[in-house]
């Protein structure tokens, strides 16, 4: 961690930190099948004030408009519990998963009257763009192009919360999709100067050899993708999993020295003891 990072451990310690609140955020861990399972990795431009040049998937912070009761559903019946969620809140994490998720490459998650998600048109590109000026209006485009938002599309994968040593926090959770077909992920976001479609366990030796940064969950989530066979079995397996609220938090050990685990938030309770201290920092970047 950076200095001043860490610095802040005594702090929080020592009860003279007083952590930021959460923000509720989503990311989408986009998938395709080529001769192997590839997920979509954006490097975040380096002038950006929030993990600048770590390596994440597409996503972003929930905006009070993603709360609009008012969006067309396949199903409004959402398990908001298993999101650490109110149903409200559980129903704009979706809406906030898909708008980003277009608004970043381009993918659209949802469906027609028949179940069909849609193919690109020549309209597509202004439909994002007016997307990315306003995050209202993705209401407006789902309901012209006679869509529906479909929480099927995006099971829940993971939940991480950011550290409260962190001078920024959001609560992410993680989402799994597999690009529609007739649509395609491109390199549109202003927040990242490189993208890539790489396997998992590519991603994770080029992390290994220092060549592709990226903070503890984008690793802990890769490492959980590897060695999966398909998107189909992604999928099922994501409905499968035991999704907590995961939290790196230090404490001080038997000898005064700072350890860190892994605690579950909702009620504090331990996960996992880690060797090391978290390498980087969300706010600080690479």
């Amino acid at each position: 961690m950076p200095p001043e990072v860490s610095a802040r451990v005594r702090a929080l310690l020592a009860g003279e930190w007083l952590a930021p609140s959460l923000r509720d955020a989503t990311t989408v861990i986009l998938l395709r099948e080529r001769e192997t399972l590839e997920t979509y990795l954006m490097r975040r431009a380096s002038t950006m004030a929030f993990a600048a040049g770590m390596h994440v998937f597409p996503g972003g912070r929930v905006d009070e408009v993603d709360l609009a009761p008012d969006l067309p559903w396949v199903n409004r019946t959402i398990d908001g519990a298993r999101m650490t969620a109110s149903i409200a809140l559980a129903r704009g994490l979706i809406v906030c998963a898909v708008r980003e998720l277009f608004e970043e490459t381009g993918v659209l998650l949802a469906v027609d009257s028949d179940g069909n998600t849609p193919r690109e048109d020549s309209a597509w590109e202004n439909d994002r763009l007016a997307i990315n000026g306003s995050s209202g209006a993705l209401g407006p485009i789902l309901r012209r192009r006679g869509l529906r938002l479909d929480p099927q599309l995006l099971p829940l994968w993971t939940h991480w919360v950011t550290p409260e040593v962190e001078s920024r926090r959001y609560n992410v959770r993680f989402f799994v999709a597999a690009v529609p077909p007739g649509q395609q992920a491109r390199d549109v976001s202003g927040e990242a100067d490189d993208v890539r479609w790489i396997p998992p366990a590519d991603a994770l030796a080029a992390y290994g050899q220092g060549s592709l940064p990226m903070l503890p969950p984008t690793v802990a989530t890769l490492a959980d993708l590897t060695g999966m066979p398909d998107i189909k079995g992604v999928m099922a397996a994501a409905a499968l999993r035991d999704v907590r609220p995961l939290m790196p938090r230090p404490r001080l050990d038997s000898q005064g020295e700072i350890a860190w685990d892994v605690i579950d938030v909702r009620d504090g309770s331990v996960m996992v003891s880690l060797p090391a201290e978290p390498a980087g920092s969300e706010v600080a970047g690479a």
